[in-house]
C-alpha cells in the first residue's frame, strides 16, 4: 500500500523565490558550451527563432503541466502522482511517472556532480596561474591528468567531494533558509558577474564580430537537421521529466502568479544563454571558438585565449567561478526531488535524507569519475558506465516520464480537472495548452527521445561493434574520415 501523506516537505516564503530557483535549475552548462555553437552552425538569429517557437509552444506546456502537479498537490513528484492517482481513481501504473523521475534525477545529479568537480577544480587552477602564459599542448595536459590520467583519479574524487560537500551545507540548512536563500543570493551574483565579464569582454575582446557570429539572421544555414536540434536544445535545457520542477511547484505560495512565473523563466534561461555565448566568442574570438563546443570550448578554448592576456588569469577566474555557479545551481535543483522523495517516503528528517542521498549520488559518482580514467577500458556495448547513465536517462527515462504526464493530463483526467490545475487562463491559452498536450507533445517527445536512442545507438558502435545492433557497414561508415 502506498504511504500516506505524512510530510511536510515545505515551502518557499517569497513570490520571487520560484523565479530564481527555477532560474537556476534551467540555466545549465548546455546554456554555455551547447547553444553558442548550435547558434553559430545554424543559422544564428533564424535558429534563435527556431528555438523560442520549439520552446513556448512545445516544451514550456509541458514545463507548466509539471510545476501546476506540484502546486496543486504540494507534495515530491511520487506522492503528488499518488494523490492525482487517488483523486481521480485512475490505473496505478501512472504512479510510474513520478518513480521514473527520480531514478531520472538521481542518475543525472550523480554524473552532473563530477562535471561540477572540473568547473570547481578550474576556479582554482585559474587563480593559482596554473594557465598563465601556458600553450595549446599545456591546456590539453591540465585536463586530461585532471579527468583522465589514471594515475590522478584520486585527485579528481578530492574536487568531486568537496563539490557535494558544498551542495550538502546548503541542502541541510533546510528550504528557506538553505536552498531558498542561496539561490535567491547566487543567481542575482551570477547575472551580475555575467553581465560585468560580457562588458569587458566587449571593450577588450570581439564583441561586434561574435554578434556577428551568433545573431545574425542566416536564413540559408537553416536546415531540417537545425530545426532538429533546436527542438532538441529546447527539451532538453528546461530540465523537465525529473521531477524538479514538481517540488518547485509544490513549494511555491499559492499567490504566486504561475504562468507568468514559468514563462519568465524560460526567457530569463535564454537571455543568459545568449549572454554566455556573447562573452565566450569575444574572449575567445570568432576563429578560436569556430565549431568548437561541449569541454573543448569551456575547458581548452577558453583558458587558452586567456593564457597570454594580462589580465587573464582574473577574468580566467571570474569565467569559472560564473561556471561552477551554473553547474552547483543546477545541481541543487537535481538534488532537491530526490530529498523530497526520501524525506515523504521514509519520514525521514532532512538531515538525514540529505545525507543519505548525498552519499549515494557520491558511489554513483564514482562510475561516471572512474570511467574518464581507472574504467576508461570497462565498456559494455561499446558504452563506459556514464555513457549508459547518459544514454538510458537521455533516451529512455526523461522522455518516457514527459510523455506519460502529457497522456495523463490530456488524455485519462478529465479536461476540467485538468484545467483546474493551471488556474484561470485566456480561453485561447487553455485550448492551446490542452492540445499541445494531447497531439503534439507526445509525438514531439517521441520522436526527440527516439532520435536521442538511435544516435546514442550509432555512435556506440564506432571503433567497437560488439552491440548486437551493429551492422558491419554502419561499423564501416563510423570509421571512415
Amino acid at each position: 500500500m502506498p504511504r500516506p501523506y505524512q510530510t511536510s516537505i515545505g515551502s518557499w516564503t517569497s513570490r520571487s523565490t520560484f523565479f530564481w530557483a527555477a532560474t537556476g535549475a534551467t540555466v545549465g552548462l548546455s546554456n554555455f558550451w551547447r547553444f553558442p555553437y548550435l547558434l553559430a552552425e545554424h543559422g544564428g538569429a533564424a535558429f534563435l527563432l527556431l528555438y523560442l517557437g520549439c520552446l513556448f509552444l512545445i516544451t514550456l506546456p509541458l514545463m507548466l503541466t509539471e510545476t501546476a502537479i506540484g502546486r496543486t498537490q504540494r507534495h515530491g513528484v511520487v506522492l503528488a502522482m499518488d494523490g492525482i492517482v487517488r483523486q481521480n481513481k485512475v490505473p496505478r501504473y501512472w504512479l510510474w511517472s513520478g518513480r521514473l523521475s527520480i531514478v531520472s534525477s538521481f542518475l543525472v545529479l550523480s554524473f552532473y556532480a563530477v562535471i561540477g568537480a572540473i568547473c570547481l577544480a578550474y576556479v582554482f587552477f585559474s587563480a593559482l596561474g596554473h594557465f598563465k602564459g601556458a600553450g595549446t599542448l599545456d591546456i590539453a595536459l591540465t585536463l586530461g591528468n585532471l579527468v583522465e590520467e589514471p594515475a590522478h583519479y584520486r585527485r579528481f574524487m578530492g574536487w568531486h567531494a568537496v563539490f557535494l560537500v558544498l551542495m550538502v551545507v546548503v541542502a541541510m540548512q533546510g528550504i528557506v533558509n538553505g536552498l531558498e536563500r542561496a539561490l535567491r543570493l547566487v543567481m542575482p551574483l551570477l547575472l551580475c558577474l555575467l553581465a560585468g565579464l560580457l562588458i569587458f569582454a566587449g571593450s577588450v575582446g570581439e564583441l561586434d564580430s561574435a554578434a556577428s557570429h551568433l545573431l545574425v539572421f542566416r536564413w540559408g544555414d537553416v536546415t531540417l537537421a537545425g530545426l532538429q536540434l533546436a527542438l532538441t536544445h529546447a527539451f532538453y535545457t528546461l530540465g523537465l521529466g525529473m521531477g524538479v520542477w514538481v517540488i518547485f511547484g509544490a513549494y511555491m505560495p499559492a499567490v504566486a502568479p504561475l504562468k507568468r512565473s514559468v514563462f519568465a523563466v524560460a526567457l530569463m534561461d535564454t537571455l543568459i544563454a545568449l549572454m554566455a555565448g556573447l562573452m565566450l566568442v569575444s574572449l575567445i574570438g570568432v576563429g578560436g571558438a569556430q565549431g568548437m563546443q561541449g569541454f573543448g570550448l569551456i575547458f581548452l578554448a577558453l583558458p587558452e585565449a586567456l593564457a597570454n592576456q594580462p589580465w587573464g588569469q582574473f577574468v580566467g577566474t571570474l569565467c569559472f567561478l560564473v561556471v561552477l555557479l551554473v553547474a552547483w545551481t543546477s545541481a541543487l535543483a537535481l538534488f532537491e526531488p530526490v530529498i523530497a522523495w526520501f524525506q515523504e517516503r521514509f519520514v525521514a528528517p532532512r538531515v538525514t535524507s540529505v545525507a543519505i542521498v548525498a552519499v549515494a549520488a557520491w558511489l554513483v559518482g564514482l562510475g561516471t569519475l572512474f570511467s574518464f580514467s581507472i574504467w576508461a577500458e570497462a565498456t559494455l556495448w561499446g558504452g563506459t558506465f556514464f555513457r549508459w547513465i547518459e544514454v538510458v536517462t537521455g533516451s529512455i527515462t526523461i522522455p518516457l516520464v514527459s510523455i506519460m504526464l502529457a497522456l495523463l493530463v490530456g488524455w485519462v483526467l478529465q479536461r476540467e480537472v485538468s484545467l483546474m490545475m493551471i488556474g484561470r487562463a485566456p480561453l485561447f491559452f487553455q485550448r492551446l495548452w490542452y492540445w499541445v498536450l494531447r497531439l503534439v507533445l507526445p509525438l514531439a517527445v517521441f520522436y526527440i527521445g527516439t532520435r536521442y536512442a538511435v544516435e546514442s545507438a550509432q555512435s556506440l558502435c564506432a571503433g567497437v561493434g560488439d552491440a548486437f545492433w551493429c551492422a558491419p557497414e554502419l561499423i564501416q561508415s563510423h570509421l571512415e574520415p
